[in-house]
């Protein structure tokens, strides 16, 4: 029987870089479910629906939340986002490690179901250079961007609820950081405490 996964749950203000920082940590697909959000939103240029998002109406979304087939879901600014449970709960199952990419409020809803899960939140190095990062990209108009420079203060404001807290302002330094968080939780109490009876068994 395969040991169990890990669920992994990052939190980050839009622009922090998360996508780049967990593109290069979790780099194995054959060890790691990457979950696929749902949302109501618009694609981007260049995403690929269902393997940047699962691009849904907000009719289906409210459907399958219904149906109990929605883990945890939020609206963010006038979107809805969720995720899948299905797929999570069968690679948990299957040993593979499970990353989940969602906002602070997704999050509480996962805290409250799966507590064992880890909570990782990247910070921007200040609210200044998030909203400079945001304005650069120039894919959303500064009225847009004020919006989610207004919605990254209210999340950062929940980070304390994380275990593990990095800022991203050194790309190498926050990868670095992300490897050493998941070497720590790998060696946390609660995933071990089988090994004090195993290394007594003889005693």
């Amino acid at each position: 029987m395969s040991e169990r996964g890990m669920l992994y749950v990052i939190s980050a203000p839009s622009g922090c870089g998360k996508g780049t920082i967990l593109s290069q940590v979790f780099n194995q697909p054959d060890k790691v479910f990457y979950s696929v959000s749902l949302t109501t939103r618009a694609p981007r240029e260049n995403e690929v629906d269902g393997v940047h998002y699962h691009f849904v109406t907000k009719e289906q979304f409210e459907q399958m939340n219904a149906n109990g087939d929605v883990l945890e879901s939020a609206e963010y600014c006038g979107n809805f986002y969720g995720t899948p449970r299905i797929p999570v709960e069968e690679n948990l199952a299957a040993g593979k490690d499970v990353v989940l990419e969602i906002e602070t409020k997704g999050a509480d809803q996962v805290r409250a179901m799966m507590p064992e899960a880890v909570f990782i939140f990247i910070l921007p190095p200040s609210v200044a250079e998030l909203r400079r990062r945001l304005l650069k990209r120039g894919t959303e108009n500064a009225t847009q961007v004020e919006m989610r420079v207004a919605q990254a203060v209210e999340e950062i404001k929940n980070a304390g609820k994380y275990d593990y807290i990095l800022v991203n302002d050194e790309l190498e330094k926050a990868v670095d950081d992300f490897k050493t968080v998941i070497r720590a939780a790998r060696l946390e109490k609660r995933k071990n405490i089988d090994l004090i009876d195993e290394v007594l068994k003889d005693a």
